[in-house]
């Protein structure tokens, strides 16, 4: 098997002859529920529980995409970078100024996802949206440390998968693939730098300090 940032060839023997095959990769969303899925089935080849072509591929049609209720992600990732910005050592007026840029930065990245704009662009969107809502705790003084919220709502953005996975493919030696996402990476992580700056050029807060 040959895994590229486009393609993925595989080649196999069948009765003495040689077939490869070349599927294009797709850019698809993260689903952990089916990815855990998939490792079952891999895990069970291993130990050889699955013998069979068969038995591969009926556990794997029954795989089903399970995804979370979107406006109880919206909460969820509002209430964690609010937690944050306690965690930083933000009061209650900074917690509630988080969540809400949080939120509402989550809502706009879904939304743009949904159209299928490209990451980069949700990114820096997504940064400019949550930075600019969070700016007027610092304009308004809503707190003892209202820049705080500027540095807790945009956490959310932090490419933690690409990173991982790109440290994860080059030990296992897929060194084209890990660079690519190591790349994409530090793509989208300018990307929301840019819509960060671009909010404070227009807010006039610059900086994390008041």
């Amino acid at each position: 098997m040959a895994i590229s940032p486009s393609a993925i060839v595989l080649t196999t023997l069948n009765h003495g002859s040689c077939i490869t095959t070349t599927r294009r990769v797709h850019e698809l969303g993260i689903n952990m529920h089916v990815l855990c899925a998939i490792q079952r089935v891999c895990i069970l080849c291993e130990k050889r529980l699955l013998t069979t072509v068969d038995d591969v591929d009926k556990h794997l049609k029954e795989i089903k995409t399970f995804r979370y209720n979107r406006w109880l992600v919206v909460l969820m990732v509002g209430l964690s970078c609010g937690a944050f910005s306690l965690l930083f050592g933000g009061d209650w007026p900074v917690f509630f100024t988080t969540c809400v840029a949080s939120a509402v930065g989550m809502f706009v990245r879904q939304e743009i996802a949904h159209r299928h704009f490209s990451p980069l662009i949700n990114f820096a969107a997504t940064a400019f949206i949550a930075t600019s809502i969070a700016s007027m705790a610092t304009v308004y003084q809503w707190g003892d440390q209202p820049y705080l919220a500027m540095a807790a709502c945009v956490l959310l953005l932090v490419p933690g998968f690409p990173l991982v996975n790109a440290v994860f493919d080059m030990v296992k030696g897929y060194f084209n693939m890990g660079l690519a996402r190591w790349g994409t990476a530090t793509l989208l992580t300018v990307s929301a730098t840019a819509g960060i700056v671009l909010a404070m050029k227009l807010t006039g807060v610059w900086g994390w300090n008041p």
